[in-house]
């Protein structure tokens, strides 16, 4: 016998169960749990929740009961999910930092703004609020759609009659499949009057619209700036705006102050705002904030910011309202179910919706009550048909056999129809008087007028618009109350002065000849040897100087470039420790070299930098084009433009409040230049400059320095010999041109120049010349005499054991007691 295949197995793919099933799971939470409807504002749980209250009675009008009792009704009855999340929505529909309208009353902990969570539901006891009254008014009046429950023993709402706008009033906030709504709280008030004037005028702008609805109006107050985001939002849907809290700054006694916030942004969690500001005084990470308390008591929120004496109290507030969540970015996502479809609403499009929705709730009822009032005056006007001939009426039930003989017995004697004769048979002895007569008769006045009423509403616009517009007035009138949020226009852009994150201290500043830097504080300095500074031994200081956390430290490089550093984001270590090198964080050439570090109190100084290149090229710019960019942390940038494999050899820092200075320029064959600062002209970041000397084909520039000629020139040669001369043999001339030579030319083994220096002619401290090594050999300059351009000085370094010399500089010294004692602190 041939096997019968069951038709009840499919042979399917994987991919198109996992379609299938995961489509409908999408359908199934974007449409039934996550996402609001666009006509009440509402999800699923929290319409079945306040529907469950409402059929049980459990009304702002009666007592309180427990908010176990209505999460198992929920339950049993509507919502078959679990208790802790239909309590959870329960819970939420009460708290007013939450919902600008709450449409749940509460007894007991409902949760705080700290994020605590809610006593347990057997503990809290819940009721409807008077204004949830108005989302379910007339439900009872076939004004919604009703369907079966989860289990076919009952009927649910689709949805409430909502005689509120309660999707813009109380906001919303889910995720779904695919989907996210992110709706802010609005002003009753603002949205009423919004929705009269669209009534009456369909056609009307954002614009007009927005002079009602300025924008979203939050439960716990704050500020908005950004009007542009908000009609952006208003117009598509999506949209962003800043809300920052509320603030005042207080003086206290003994001249201190303290920021004192009253309102913080929607959403925001005070207690973690707390910890936050908590963390960044006990890191230190913005100065000046003694202590920070929460003060808040029933009487409102209150958070009180105390600050040390002396501290810029509006600069620490633009550092905590940039760095914590007292100021945060809100993103509109205005997703709503239309149609049974996820839509992005705007404005008008929510207040069209809703004006459409209530006009089909009032028709709807309107159908009722008019059926309801032509069936009363259909038996009214039997029952007085019936009291006109009233001894026939009561001889023909007499003569009845029961009562449904009776009835038909009227239906057919005096053609009353069946209904009529139910009523007449029901009705009691007593009413059989002439008052009852009138009584009806009233009564048929009455229900006339109202048919009449009811059918002017059903066919006339303007009629329901006017029903309509008197409702929201009504409701407008008994539960509108005043705008919390304060809105401005414009963001303001928050600037955090350095002074206010940073301490004011006194540091040492090292710059290493290998790239390493490093700050120490000034008791790990006096603590060690000047030697004892954690470089290697082939490496040495370029840079030694004492300087404030709040100065800038400017690095320039061989191959034209520059890093920036605020001294306070250098690494903090000890004198003895190496500190970090700068490949770390920004990418050097192999061959690329600090050859030049300056320190700044600040960065609107009007000085300018001289760069001279390999080359023979010089370029003076203003250190107002030299300010860091927002990646200075990661990359160098540019500081001249330069040409081949021309390198820098030479950067200076000159300012017009100097005295009068000339600019010396010596080349490697001993041709020195000297011309005034006023022939370099002043150009960009990126130009190569002009001419400065003109070199041979084999030459190339050593240097350049800023002297004037009160001052001395030393010089030091590859052959390891010494020289000073006075500057003010060399005389100013112009520009571009070859020089005169500052050496005497030999034949065999000429010298060439590596290195120099100027120096005040009264100085008498020591020089030091640095070989390729290195090797470090001191100089006396008062042991040596000045010498005439012909002579090529006096032989200091044995190249032989201590090798080549590369630079030249003054000897690093301090001064303790009054005397000058070697390998310390200070330049001299």
């Amino acid at each position: 016998m041939t096997p019968v295949p069951d038709t009840r197995i499919e042979e399917l793919t994987l991919e198109q169960i996992m379609g299938d099933r995961f489509g409908r799971y999408s359908k199934s939470i974007i449409q039934e749990r996550a996402l609001p409807d666009i006509r009440d504002g509402l999800k699923p749980v929290q319409r079945r929740i306040l529907f469950a209250m409402n059929k049980d009675g459990n009304t702002y009008d009666k007592g309180f009961r427990k908010s176990a009792k209505s999460v198992g009704n929920v339950m049993g009855n509507f919502h078959p999910h679990g208790d802790s999340s239909i309590y959870e929505a329960l819970v939420r529909l009460s708290q007013d930092w939450k919902l600008r309208e709450p449409l749940i009353e509460m007894h007991g902990n409902n949760g705080s703004m700290d994020g605590d969570p809610a006593a347990a539901m057997r503990y809290t006891e819940a009721r409807l609020s008077k204004i949830a009254s108005r989302m379910l008014e007339d439900i009872d009046k076939d004004t919604v759609e009703m369907t079966l429950n989860f289990d076919d023993t009952e009927k649910e709402p689709v949805v409430l009659p909502s005689r509120i706008p309660n999707l813009f009033v109380n906001g919303a906030t889910g995720i779904s499949a695919g989907y996210a709504t992110e709706i802010p709280t609005h002003n009753l008030g603002e949205l009423i009057d919004a929705l009269i004037y669209l009534l009456g005028h369909p056609n009307a702008s954002l614009d007009d619209l927005m002079a009602f609805v300025p924008g979203p109006d939050f439960p716990t107050g704050a500020i908005i700036q950004g009007k542009d985001g908000i009609k952006k939002a208003y117009q598509t849907g999506r949209g962003r705006i800043v809300v920052r809290a509320k603030t005042s700054i207080e003086t206290l006694r003994g001249g201190r102050e303290q920021i004192v916030v009253t309102e913080i942004p929607y959403e925001v969690n005070k207690a973690q705002l707390m910890k936050r500001i908590t963390d960044l005084r006990l890191n230190k990470k913005v100065e000046g904030i003694a202590d920070a308390r929460d003060e808040t008591d029933r009487t409102g929120l209150r958070i009180a910011i105390e600050l040390k004496r002396g501290v810029d109290a509006q600069g620490v507030l633009n550092y905590l309202l940039k760095n914590t969540d007292l100021q945060i970015n809100y993103n509109f996502n205005m997703v709503a179910i239309d149609n049974q479809r996820p839509v992005r609403v705007g404005l008008k499009h929510y207040l069209a919706s809703y004006l459409a929705f209530q006009k089909e709730v009032i028709i709807r009822r309107t159908k009722f009550d008019l059926h309801r009032a032509q069936s009363r005056l259909h038996i009214v006007e039997g029952l007085i048909k019936a009291l006109s001939i009233l001894d026939q009426v009561i001889t023909t039930i007499r003569a009845s056999k029961n009562r449904k003989d009776a009835q038909q017995n009227l239906v057919k004697s005096y053609d009353f129809t069946t209904t009529q004769a139910e009523a007449i048979v029901a009705l009691q002895l007593y009413r059989l008087t002439n008052t009852d007569v009138t009584a009806l008769e009233q009564e048929q006045a009455k229900l006339t007028e109202r048919i009449t009423k009811f059918k002017q509403i059903l066919t006339d616009e303007k009629t329901l618009d006017r029903v309509l517009k008197r409702e929201m007035q009504v409701l407008k009138k008994e539960f509108a109350n005043p705008r919390r949020t304060q809105i401005e226009d414009q963001v303001q852009k928050l600037t955090v002065d350095t002074r206010v994150t940073v301490a004011n201290e006194d540091v040492m500043v090292l710059v290493s000849a290998a790239g390493y830097i490093k700050r120490s504080s000034l008791r790990s300095f006096k603590a060690s040897e000047l030697t004892e500074n954690g470089l290697r031994e082939d490496d040495y200081p370029i840079l030694l100087e004492q300087a404030t956390t709040l100065s800038h430290l400017y690095m320039f490089t061989n191959k034209g470039r520059f890093i920036y550093r605020p001294v306070h984001e250098l690494i903090d270590t000890r004198w003895k420790d190496t500190g970090e090198h700068l490949s770390q964080t920004i990418d050097l050439d192999e061959d690329e070299l600090i050859i030049k570090a300056i320190i700044f109190e600040k960065l609107d100084l009007p000085g300018s930098f001289f760069f001279a290149t390999s080359d023979g090229q010089i370029k003076q710019s203003a250190l107002s084009d030299y300010q860091p960019g927002s990646r200075y942390k990661t990359h160098a940038s540019v500081a001249i433009k330069l040409r081949g494999d021309s390198q820098v050899v030479s950067v200076e820092y000159f300012t017009p409040l100097q005295e009068s200075q000339s600019i010396l320029a010596i080349s490697r064959e001993g041709y020195a230049l000297r011309f005034t600062t006023d022939d370099v002209p002043q150009t960009g970041v990126r130009t190569a400059g002009v001419r400065a000397i003109n070199l041979k084909d084999d030459d190339e520039l050593v240097g350049m320095a800023l002297t004037n000629d009160s001052q001395t020139l030393a010089l030091v040669t590859q052959r390891g010999a010494f020289k000073e001369m006075a500057v003010k043999d060399l005389e100013v001339g112009a520009r571009a041109r070859r020089g005169n030579l500052v050496l005497h030319r030999l034949k065999k083994s000429p010298h060439q120049v590596v290195a120099f220096l100027t120096f005040p002619v009264d100085y008498t401290g020591a020089l030091e010349i640095i070989t390729n090594r290195p090797a470090f050999q001191d100089v006396l300059v008062t042991d040596h005499h000045l010498g005439t351009a012909q002579s090529n000085g006096t032989f200091v370094v044995d190249t032989d054991t201590q090798g080549i010399p590369v630079s030249l500089r003054k000897k690093l010294v301090t001064k303790v007691e009054g005397e000058v004692q070697p390998d310390k602190l200070e330049l001299l």
